[in-house]
């Protein structure tokens, strides 16, 4: 214990060193470096355990609480999804997308796909509502036979993401027991990088409310670096955008999903423009959320070469990439940061980070949450995110949010977590289990947020099968 407090608290003294030495070259930037010194320490417990695949530790993607069956849902980029019970000691293999009787044969290679995203329909749990028993996955597929609904830009086809519908006959059971899903659409992609993205319905929105059973997509530029075909500002592509459907419609072009009325380009839309786009100007939207007390949309967003972003998602809201990264603008040859924030219409960061930060050797944001419960005091009002290469994890007060002012220039501050009294980064706690493991210690994190019952904040990564639950300290 005595040498790992030791060890904990010489590399944080190193990173603040760094910090300061680098102070200098951020002093004609907009970017402050982040903030070390004086930042939060999170207590936290390991939760649950998710199962190595071919001795390879599970590549954790995303988490979603299904309350009517009281039961957290995980999936891993290779195609199973796991349920766990409320206390974190059941896991079982619900479903897995890759199993050969579904033919669809979910495409794992690489760091950047797979299977990419799930989401309960808000109804799932509810007898003889349309939505019950309806999941819904995203993900890469290597059948590329089909023709896609959404094709590639390019001449290339590398593989297509499908967003599919599966229907449980019982939503309670232990073990996915319905038939072969349905297609809604299937994409076609030009590159390897930037697939699919986040699938989700918004928590706070309540029966017969406008939002209500309509599921969000996040769909990334397409790969490649800087969008070469264009397509986040193209509104006849499907790349680059947040959609917005109705999964149980049928008025969309294949006739297998519905485009909401509501959507802000349906009405007086051009020919060539798609009515599923709710917003545009992403890049690769890692993970987006709601802010239960103010009802607000963000994504975390991840950027080129230069800066990570969080903005607010509109009806309409154009992001800006691939014109702008961030609130600057963008070139071939990299960012402008003489003239930030310059365009009318445009809708700017809350929160942003540069790859120059001395915390980081890359940089990809992930995230978003805002914590708005009571159990955890430090994280009260906060808006929590991170870095999904390093597992470095930052907040801003959520009621304190830059305004029109460039967002960079409120300071990030890190969070910390505390390992029985040293506070840690997550990296350092991963490679410690990957010792007690018998395993090579990581060299990333790759960290995503989950969020369980009454705003819980769970932290998964790739690199040791551990979901780890924030809680408060002890007394």
């Amino acid at each position: 214990m005595v040498r790992s407090f030791i060890t904990g608290m010489v590399a944080i003294a190193a990173m603040a060193a760094t910090a300061a030495a680098v102070q200098q070259q951020f002093n004609n930037d907009p970017f402050p470096p982040i903030q070390t010194t004086d930042g939060l320490t999170v207590s936290f417990v390991e939760f649950s355990t998710i199962p190595d695949a071919n001795n390879q530790a599970p590549r954790m993607m995303h988490f979603a609480d299904e309350p009517g069956t009281r039961r957290i849902f995980v999936n891993t980029m290779r195609g199973p999804l796991y349920s766990i019970s409320y206390d974190g000691k059941t896991v079982t293999e619900y479903l897995d997308v890759n199993a050969t009787n579904w033919g669809i044969g979910v495409q794992a290679q690489g760091s950047e796909r797979g299977f990419q995203s799930f989401a309960f329909h808000p109804q799932f749990n509810q007898k003889g509502s349309p939505g019950y028993g309806k999941l819904y996955t995203y993900t890469d597929t290597t059948d590329t036979t089909p023709k896609p609904d959404f094709p590639s830009p390019g001449q290339n086809r590398t593989h297509d993401t499908v967003l599919l519908e599966w229907t449980a006959k019982d939503p309670a059971a232990a073990t996915y027991d319905g038939a072969a899903p349905r297609v809604l659409f299937r994409v076609g992609h030009p590159f390897q990088n930037h697939n699919g993205g986040q699938i989700g319905f918004n928590p706070l929105a309540a029966p017969n409310s406008p939002d209500f059973g309509l599921m969000y997509v996040g769909s990334a530029d397409g790969g490649s670096g800087g969008d070469p075909f264009n397509s986040a500002q193209n509104m006849a592509s499907i790349f680059g955008k947040i959609l917005r459907i109705d999964p149980l419609g049928k008025n969309g072009a294949n006739g297998q999903y519905g485009i909401p009325a509501s959507n802000p380009f349906v009405k007086n839309a051009k020919p060539d423009t798609l009515g599923e786009i709710y917003a545009l100007g992403v890049r690769n939207p890692q993970r987006f959320s709601w802010d239960s007390k103010t009802g607000r949309m963000y994504v975390a967003d991840i950027g080129q070469n230069t800066i990570e972003e969080i903005s607010p998602v509109t009806a309409g809201a154009n992001l800006g990439w691939n014109k702008w990264e961030g609130s600057h603008l963008y070139g071939r040859g990299g960012v402008d940061m003489s003239n930030p924030r310059s365009e009318p219409g445009m809708t700017w960061p809350v929160a942003e980070f540069d790859h120059r930060d001395p915390l980081f050797q890359r940089a990809a944001i992930t995230g978003v949450y805002i914590y708005r419960e009571s159990a955890i005091r430090q994280l009260q009002n906060l808006m929590l995110f991170g870095d999904n290469p390093s597992g470095e994890i930052f907040y801003l007060n959520a009621d304190k949010l830059p305004g029109e002012a460039p967002a960079t220039s409120t300071a990030l501050r890190r969070i910390l977590l505390n390992d029985t009294g040293t506070p840690k980064t997550l990296l350092q706690i991963i490679k410690e289990k990957n010792f007690q493991q018998g395993k090579p210690p990581a060299t990333r994190a790759d960290l995503r947020f989950g969020v369980g019952p009454q705003g819980q904040v769970f932290i998964m990564n790739k690199r040791d099968g551990v979901i780890r639950l924030l809680v408060p300290d002890e007394k």
